[in-house]
């Protein structure tokens, strides 16, 4: 079993008491992004004027090529960056017909930054939107590869659900059923959480995540894969999607034909630095998204076991320990889900909770211990 909590001891050791267990939501940075923290800062004075030379130049280039590794994506140059995803779903929703309101096929279970914008866009009538149940999670991608064909101009689906940690599995029958459609998929929670491979996809789908969870580099630096060809001209565009051979045609405003053509504008780039280092330092161990996923599946299964005695019951889990399909974290379905957020809290135990559904997440700086330490002080509440 892996012990990199030596590798975490800045976020470990500010309170030594704390049992971080919301590593889906808010996950620990390793200390070397510290020193990129600190190096972003050094450069910007270093360089002054000719800072984005370097931070658009191999800072960018090195973040691109570690999410196309991890993607299994064989163009770089594909990727965009942008300092929150909300960016990418303004930009993907502004690129939709404007003539008449896009007709746009989810879920029920995306996560605020798509599902809020939709639902305030739907208030005035600007795009019609059909949404399949997200549960019982195995029936959700089969009745959306049913309804696609149905002459839909954008679909856009969650690899992980937020909300339970179910895990989808076959999007490349979606890609086929999604004719002409936009496709897009949400990779936030699947992201360094478990394999992803895009290779099949990379032609036809747009992913979108970031490193602010399971990619442990903190806020600001999210990312868009953008398949060549689809949407090229967003009305909602910053001017570094200029930057480039420009494609537009005519004295129209003019886009990079990569995945700059979906950037925005300035930014802060130390999200990057940080990134770059988290990235290094999981290949200096020779670690990746498999390895990450198998440690978390085996901690969920040591605390599981362990949960006679917690008051917390096994079978209030959304996705079970036998369902193979899902996530890195844990989502119990309680009514008292608020009160026992507040009790862990008092305890020193961190969790999160939507709704009615209280999160337990494992990551890469647990150990078996933490497990037991965590249970220890659950069955003394």
């Amino acid at each position: 079993m892996l012990d990199l909590r030596a590798h975490f001891s800045r976020f470990l050791g500010a309170e030594p008491e704390r049992l971080h267990v919301a590593a889906h939501s808010h996950h620990p940075w390793p200390d070397v992004t510290r020193e990129a923290q600190l190096a972003a800062w050094d450069d910007a004075a270093r360089l002054q004027d000719d800072k984005w030379e370097h931070v658009l130049g191999p800072i960018w280039q090195a973040a691109q090529r570690h999410i196309a590794r991890h993607l299994a994506l064989s163009d770089p140059t594909t990727i965009a960056f942008a300092p929150n995803t909300h960016e990418f779903v303004l930009r993907l929703l502004s690129s939709l017909p404007a003539r008449r309101p896009p007709r746009l096929l989810t879920t029920d279970g995306e996560f605020h930054s798509l599902a809020r914008q939709l639902a305030r866009l739907e208030e005035e009538g600007l795009v019609t939107v059909t949404r399949i149940p997200s549960e019982p999670g195995p029936d959700c991608l089969p009745r959306l590869v049913e309804t696609a064909p149905q002459g839909f101009d954008l679909i856009w689906s969650s690899e992980v659900f937020f909300h339970s940690g179910y895990a989808q599995e076959g999007f490349a029958a979606l890609a086929a059923a999604a004719g002409e459609a936009v496709l897009v998929i949400d990779g936030y929670h699947a992201f360094l959480a478990k394999p992803v491979d895009l290779a099949s996809l990379a032609d036809r789908a747009f992913y979108l995540a970031g490193g602010y969870k399971y990619a442990m580099a903190g806020e600001g630096a999210c990312f868009l894969h953008a398949p060549p060809g689809w949407l090229p001209r967003p009305r909602v565009t910053g001017w570094f999607a200029g930057f480039g051979a420009l494609a537009g045609g005519g004295d129209g405003v003019g886009y990079a034909a990569d995945g700059w053509r979906f950037m925005g504008a300035t930014f802060d780039p130390s999200g990057l630095y940080r990134l770059n280092a988290a990235m290094d330092w999981l290949a200096g161990l020779g670690l990746d998204a498999g390895a990450i996923h198998a440690h978390s599946h085996a901690l969920q299964a040591r605390f599981v076991a362990g949960l006679p005695g917690t008051g917390l019951d096994p079978a209030r889990l959304v996705v079970p320990l036998a369902e193979r399909r899902r996530g890195n974290f844990l989502a119990f379905d309680l009514e008292e889900a608020e009160a026992w957020q507040a009790r862990l809290a008092a305890a020193g135990i961190v969790t999160d909770r939507r709704g009615r559904r209280l999160r337990f997440g494992f990551g890469l700086y647990h150990t078996e211990a933490e497990v037991d330490r965590l249970l220890t002080r659950l069955r003394s509440l």
